[in-house]
């Protein structure tokens, strides 16, 4: 049975990465196990084209002894790849053994806070899905803005995509104001309440850290957090080692009332 990030306990701390050839995603998977994350997810964009096939991705599957994500958005640095391109690789890590495929809002449509309405690409995506489920992996159908969103937009549009038939959903939208910030803890502790399937509510922007670190304590089921900063990809999450230790201090699931 293959390794799932439905069958941990959550939040599930992710270790997130890249890297130009299968050397490199080995040993970021192997450093974030290392640390303590209980799963990996790796960004596909920088991967070198001759290295984009079944047989390296199944490589980074076997590396580790967690569940294995992978992505692949609209911003390869190698190719002007289309979305069925992606997909095909994506669909090929699935059948190599990943636990989840990242699956995104607006495939087959790019749209506005990267959600599509357009029936026919909606079915698409169904169908995407339905067969990368058939090649025996979970799904996440994912958005990024960098909009700042209300807890109502937020809701409605992870509703959304519970439709779809994907096994968690995840929203990532823009924190800059104190309000903003409020509205995100707000948001976090609504669809806790209100949607059917695990979630992912994230944010970015100047000040979304006290929601990366506290957002999990509140429901969203899966945190990514890097290994270490470095140049050569400027990632915005914060480290595991971070996350690991704001997660073990808040012991936010034991009640210390008397």
């Amino acid at each position: 049975m293959r390794p799932s990030f439905l069958r941990e306990r959550f939040p599930v701390l992710t270790g997130i990465f890249s890297g130009q050839t299968p050397e490199a995603l080995i040993a970021a998977a192997r450093n974030a196990e290392a640390l303590g994350a209980r799963g990996v997810a790796a960004e596909l964009w920088d991967l070198k084209p001759e290295f984009r096939n079944g047989e390296v991705l199944r490589q980074v599957v076997e590396s580790v002894a967690l569940p294995v994500m992978f992505t692949f958005y609209r911003n390869d640095i190698w190719c002007d790849s289309s979305d069925e391109e992606r997909q095909k690789l994506l669909l090929e890590a699935a059948s190599a053994g990943a636990a989840m495929i990242d699956v995104m809002g607006d495939l087959y449509d790019p749209s506005q806070h990267e959600i599509t309405y357009c029936k026919s690409a909606i079915q698409r995506q169904i169908e995407l899905i339905e067969e990368i489920h058939a090649r025996g992996a979970e799904v996440v159908i994912s958005s990024h803005t960098s909009a700042a969103r209300s807890c109502s937009e937020v809701v409605a549009q992870l509703q959304a995509f519970e439709e779809r038939g994907a096994d968690v959903v995840k929203i990532v939208t823009h924190v800059s104001t104190g309000d903003e910030l409020a509205e995100a803890f707000k948001t976090t502790i609504k669809l806790k309440e209100v949607l059917e399937k695990p979630f992912i509510h994230l944010c970015s922007g100047p000040l979304s850290r006290p929601h990366r670190f506290v957002g999990p304590t509140l429901g969203t089921a899966i945190s990514f957090g890097v290994v270490a900063y470095s140049a050569e990809y400027l990632y915005p999450q914060p480290t595991i080692t971070a996350l690991k230790n704001a997660f073990e201090a808040i012991n936010w699931q034991l009640s210390y009332d008397f």
